[in-house]
C-alpha cells in the first residue's frame, strides 16, 4: 500500500523560542486515534533510511520505526502519513504539532533533548561523520585537508562539527553549507569542494548513487558520535513509552529469536516465558501503554525484527547500502554492539 506523503512548509525554528510546549499535545495518542492515522516525519529521500521505490513507496530503517508505531496503536503498518520536512524545519514541524513523531537521521544531543521542547527516544542507528573525497586528490588523512573548501548541510550537527574539527586542528577549513544535500553532492561533484561530510552512513549510500562511485572514498577517520533516534514532543509520557517501546520491541524480538517469519509459530509454541509475554499471549505488557495485548506482536508481524530492518535496508538486502552490522555498535549487545532492551515483563 502507497503510504501519504506530506511535502511540509513551516515556520523556522526561532519560533520555537516563543511557543514552548503546549499542553494540548499532551494526549498525542488519543489525537493519532481520532485522526486514523499516525503522521510520522522523515526528510528528503536517503538510501538505507528513508527512499522512495519506483511506485512511491517509502521504506528505510526510519521508516520502519514510522510502521513500529502504527503497527502498535492500530495494528496495521500502512495507517500513516509519511511526512517530508526540510532539515531546518524539522524540529519546529514536531514542536507544534504537526508531526506526531520524527524519525530521520537525527543526532540526539543534549540542547536539542533540553532546547527544543522534545524527548529523544532509544537510538535506531548509531552512526559517526566523516568525509568523502576523490580518490586522484591524494588525501588519503583527514588532516591533508587543510585550507580545504568542504560541502556540508547546514543547520546540522554535521556543521558544527566540522566547524570544532577545523578549530581544534587549526585546519583552516572552509566550509560550503546548503540546504539540499543533493545541491551539497552535484558542487562537490563538480569541483566546487574538495570533499563533503556527513554521517558515514549518509556518505555510504550517497556515494553509490555517484556516476562512478570508484571514483571517490571515504576516509577512515570518525569525527562524532552522532547516535541517530526518533523523537516525540515533551510532557507527554504515554505517547513517549510508546514509541520507546515499540523501538525495545524491535531489538528485542531479535533478542529472542522471533522473526516476522515466525512470530505465528512462536506465540502458539514457544514456552519461553519472555517470548510469551511480547506477543500477548501471557500477561497485559500493554495496559500500561494504554495499547492492546497483541500491540508488540502487530510490531513484528508487521515489520520485522531490528535485524530483518537492518539487514533489508542498511544491510546487503535488495534495498540496503552495503554497511555490515558485524563488530559495529549497531550490532546486538550480545555481539558487543549497543543494541539492548530493558527486560520488557
Amino acid at each position: 500500500m502507497k503510504l501519504r506523503t506530506k511535502i511540509t512548509t513551516l515556520v523556522g525554528l526561532a519560533a520555537l523560542a516563543s511557543m514552548g510546549v503546549s499542553g494540548a499535545f499532551a494526549q498525542t495518542l488519543e489525537i493519532v486515534k481520532e485522526r486514523g492515522h499516525l503522521r510520522c516525519q522523515v526528510g528528503a529521500p536517503t538510501p538505507g533510511f528513508y527512499n522512495l521505490d519506483s511506485d512511491g513507496n517509502w521504506y528505510g530503517i526510519d521508516v520502519a520505526i514510522c510502521q513500529a508505531v502504527a503497527s502498535a496503536v492500530f495494528g496495521d503498518k500502512s495507517k500513516l502519513e509519511i511526512q517530508s520536512v526540510t532539515t531546518q524545519q524539522r524540529f519546529t514541524a514536531l514542536a507544534n504539532g504537526d508531526s506526531d513523531l520524527l524519525s530521520r537521521t537525527a543526532t540526539w544531543t543534549l540542547s536539542r533533548d533540553t532546547r527544543l521542547g522534545l524527548d529523544f527516544m532509544p537510538p535506531n542507528f548509531y552512526d559517526g561523520q566523516g568525509f568523502t573525497v576523490r580518490k586522484d586528490s591524494g588525501i588519503t588523512n583527514a588532516m591533508q585537508l587543510k585550507g580545504a573548501k568542504v560541502c556540508v548541510t547546514t543547520g546540522t550537527s554535521t556543521e558544527l562539527n566540522l566547524t570544532d574539527f577545523s578549530r581544534e586542528n587549526d585546519l583552516g577549513i572552509s566550509n560550503v553549507t546548503f540546504d539540499d544535500f543533493n545541491v551539497r553532492d552535484d558542487t562537490y561533484l563538480n569541483g566546487g569542494c574538495d570533499a563533503v561530510t556527513a554521517d558515514k552512513s549518509a556518505l555510504a549510500g550517497n556515494l553509490a548513487a555517484f556516476p562512478v562511485p570508484a571514483d571517490h572514498m571515504i576516509l577512515p577517520i570518525t569525527l562524532s558520535k552522532e547516535p541517530l533516534a526518533p523523537a516525540v514532543r515533551q510532557n507527554d509520557s504515554q505517547w513517549a513509552n510508546i514509541v520507546r517501546w515499540s523501538v525495545f520491541a524491535l531489538i528485542n524480538a531479535e533478542e529472542l529469536g522471533i522473526t516476522q517469519a515466525n512470530v505465528d509459530e512462536m506465540r502458539a509454541n514457544s514456552k519461553n516465558p519472555s517470548v510469551l509475554r511480547i506477543l500477548g499471549a501471557e500477561g497485559e505488557l500493554g495496559e500500561g501503554l494504554g495499547l492492546d495485548k497483541d500491540w508488540a506482536y502487530n510490531i513484528i508481524k508487521n515489520v520485522g525484527n531490528y535485524g530483518e530492518n537492518y539487514d533489508r535496508f542498511i544491510g546487503d538486502g535488495p534495498q540496503g547500502i552495503g554497511i555490515a552490522r558485524e563488530g559495529s555498535l549497531n550490532a546486538l549487545w550480545t555481539n558487543g554492539g549497543l543494541m539492548y532492551s530493558p527486560p520488557m515483563r
